[in-house]
């Protein structure tokens, strides 16, 4: 590897690095008391930004990595470590806003301490050969264990959310936040692969370095994209879920409970009058509406339907939007979509190829 390959791909990252982490930090965002969490989901993004970049301008106007291998893959280690808490906590706050507590800031604090220091006893004191590259897998392990345990605690909480979601609103609102998913898995996926470049032979270092490139911007445009979807997504969380453990059981035999005897006669009525049809609808308005228990209702509905309420829903008006299809000609698709209740066009046409395995456009077709 040359000097000009390796200033190059960091002359290029430097810069992005330093503008995402400045401008997560300092943005502004509307001036309402429900993007307080959010805010502090994007400055701790943006501390985490600001530390990589700071990472990234010591390799590059002191060029650590060819003075001092072991300086720079202890440097390296003990950012990485420390960024992927970081990355982890502001992603899993804007699911679960009590996420960050004093307790868990000490405890990683303190295992970020001792990585590092224990990196450095192996890579300074260690005398070069078996024993120091065993050390060095060692942390290496340590690193990817810990990566993967953040990541699968914040996949936990997104799982979570959709459920929540599904079980209490009409409409997809987990897509607001599948990004979330997304990012997760392509960080692992990036921060084993900078764990594994960190141990490489030098001519490889650049292919590390160029890869933030994509993953950093994809990050910043996600962050974007969410802000206008927020609001909408903390709305929901902030209704609060009646607990699993108030859930009545189903009888011997797979008979509903005595109890749901109400529901389903109020049901059945409420179907026949298509209040399926009323744009945004969620579980607490339907349970108002019914004069019923939140919980009974969706269990009642999990039970006779084997489906989530979100599910169930996009049934009835997947079944309602055929009926138009095949009566009224003359509609278009999106005409059908917004009489059926869904949010727009494209979201019916990709449930209605999710149950129907076509478009409405070619099952039309077919019937007619």
């Amino acid at each position: 590897m040359t000097h000009s390959i390796y200033s190059y791909s960091l002359c290029i990252a430097l810069p992005l690095m330093l503008f995402l982490g400045f401008y997560f930090l300092f943005a502004s965002t509307p001036e309402k008391a429900i993007f307080v969490n959010y805010l502090r989901s994007r400055r701790i993004m943006g501390a985490a930004l600001l530390l990589l970049a700071a990472n990234y301008a010591v390799h590059f106007f002191f060029e650590i990595r060819f003075w001092n291998v072991h300086a720079a893959i202890l440097m390296n280690l003990s950012t990485y470590f420390l960024c992927y808490w970081l990355f982890s906590s502001a992603l899993t706050t804007l699911l679960d806003r009590f996420y960050i507590t004093r307790r868990r800031f000490r405890v990683h604090v303190c295992q970020w301490l001792l990585f590092t220091a224990l990196s450095g006893v192996v890579l300074l004191t260690f005398p070069e050969g078996v024993a120091q590259k065993v050390g060095l897998l060692s942390m290496g392990v340590w690193l990817m264990t810990y990566g993967f345990i953040l990541a699968r605690r914040l996949i936990l909480a997104y799982r979570r959310a959709v459920r929540l979601f599904d079980d209490t609103h009409s409409d997809d609102i987990g897509a607001y936040i599948r990004w979330l998913s997304v990012f997760t898995y392509c960080a692992v996926i990036f921060g084993v692969g900078c764990s594994v470049l960190t141990f490489l032979p030098d001519e490889y270092i650049y292919i590390w370095v160029l890869s933030s490139v994509p993953f950093y911007i994809y990050l910043y445009c996600a962050y974007m994209n969410y802000l206008l979807f927020y609001e909408q997504v903390e709305q929901a969380f902030e209704q609060e879920m009646p607990s699993e453990g108030e859930t009545p059981e189903a009888t011997a035999g797979g008979e509903l409970p005595a109890c749901y005897a109400g529901i389903e006669e109020k049901l059945s009525v409420w179907i026949k009058e298509g209040g399926y049809l009323t744009k945004g609808l969620t579980l607490k308005e339907l349970s108002d509406l019914l004069k019923t228990n939140r919980t009974y209702l969706s269990a009642y509905i999990k039970t006779a339907y084997r489906a989530s309420f979100r599910e169930w829903i996009a049934g009835l008006r997947v079944e309602y939007a055929k009926d138009l299809l095949i009566q009224h000609r003359e509609l278009t698709i999106a005409d059908v979509a917004e009489r059926s209740g869904f949010q727009s066009a494209s979201h019916f046409i990709r449930l209605f190829k999710e149950r129907e395995n076509c478009s409405p456009a070619r099952w039309r077709k077919n019937r007619l």
